[in-house]
């Protein structure tokens, strides 16, 4: 009896000793809070990004870090209840993607210790999110997906090389698509374009503001907005019937048959450069001392859809017959 007693105090003991070490265990887990505008490929990609880079600099899923993820569905007001919920959870770091999240989390959680890093950001100088390209903020920094226009520039007149005028369809309440419009009208005359820009603030303009460029532009650029490329198959509808050949910045358009041609920024590479910033951060280093990053020309890669460009009515130039950037 005796034996028998003294061998289940053991059990106990070592249940609950066990019980203990798997409480300790998630106790140590690193919790971080993700802030996404909506569900998008190129989101959703940058998300992935992160996770995998995390991973690769020893912070894994499951083991070491556990990720609370959450998305308004592209709709601003409700950004400041989604930050105040994750910020709830106390996290070690709060990862916000595209530039609303990233401006409104900023201000939610100022003064909070709470790092944040950022992703899906055009410009984060004009988005007053870092005072520089060469450093980040009080407790933020990440990762731009600013294009480098100039190259777009230079594949569009590989692909359409009698193109002479450059429309840009852009959302004028945003401070990404401004920025970027700016960067397009300065790259615009080496590339040998005339800038065309169209405001769109609202989804149900889109067919209107879009036929308004029939005869005023050689080429449509579907811009990385969070207005235009939810929308970008109404953009390639109405631009189809005002003649005008499409290039996004987003290639799952292209792969979908929507969209002739694309010259992208991956997505995947731009969550995977903030996550190693992350890993940064996370390892004790100062949001303040690092720069943000952008993507280098080889983080970009063009597509040519066969099937839209023959529905635009174009051909694939001979020259880029053999670029390995076709599909179906």
């Amino acid at each position: 009896m005796l034996k028998s007693k003294s061998a289940w105090l053991s059990g106990l003991a070592l249940a609950g000793a066990l019980m203990v070490s798997a409480g300790s265990a998630a106790a140590d887990q690193i919790r971080i809070g993700i802030a996404n505008f909506g569900e998008h490929p190129q989101l959703n990609a940058a998300i992935a990004g992160f996770k995998k880079a995390l991973t690769d600099n020893g912070f894994v899923e499951g083991k070491d870090v556990v990720y609370t993820e959450s998305h308004t569905n592209f709709d601003a007001s409700l950004v400041p209840q989604m930050i105040a919920k994750l910020q709830a959870e106390q996290p070690k770091l709060i990862y916000t993607i595209t530039t609303p999240v990233s401006q409104i989390a900023k201000k939610a959680l100022a003064g909070s210790g709470i790092p944040i890093v950022f992703a899906a950001v055009t410009d984060p100088v004009a988005a007053k999110l870092v005072p520089s390209w060469d450093a980040g903020d009080e407790g933020m920094t990440g990762a731009s997906d600013l294009q480098d226009v100039a190259a777009v520039m230079a594949f569009t007149k590989k692909l359409l090389p009698n193109a002479k005028r450059f429309g840009v369809p852009y959302n004028p309440g945003e401070a990404n698509d401004v920025a970027l419009v700016e960067k397009i009208k300065a790259a615009a005359p080496a590339a040998g374009f005339e800038v065309v820009e169209v405001g769109i603030d609202n989804v149900n303009d889109i067919q209107q503001r879009i036929a308004s460029l029939a005869g005023k532009a050689d080429v449509i650029y579907g811009p990385a907005s969070n207005l235009i490329q939810p929308a970008i198959a109404a953009v390639s509808a109405a631009a189809r019937q005002a003649g005008i050949p499409v290039v996004n910045s987003d290639d799952s358009a292209v792969r979908n048959g929507t969209v002739p041609a694309s010259f992208a920024v991956n997505y995947t590479q731009v969550g995977v450069n903030a996550g190693n910033i992350a890993a940064e951060i996370l390892k004790g280093k100062d949001p303040k001392t690092i720069a943000p990053s952008r993507p280098a020309y080889k983080d970009h890669m063009p597509q040519i859809s066969r099937k839209a460009m023959a529905a635009f009515g174009i051909e694939i130039p001979a020259s880029m017959a053999d670029c390995g950037c076709i599909v179906d």
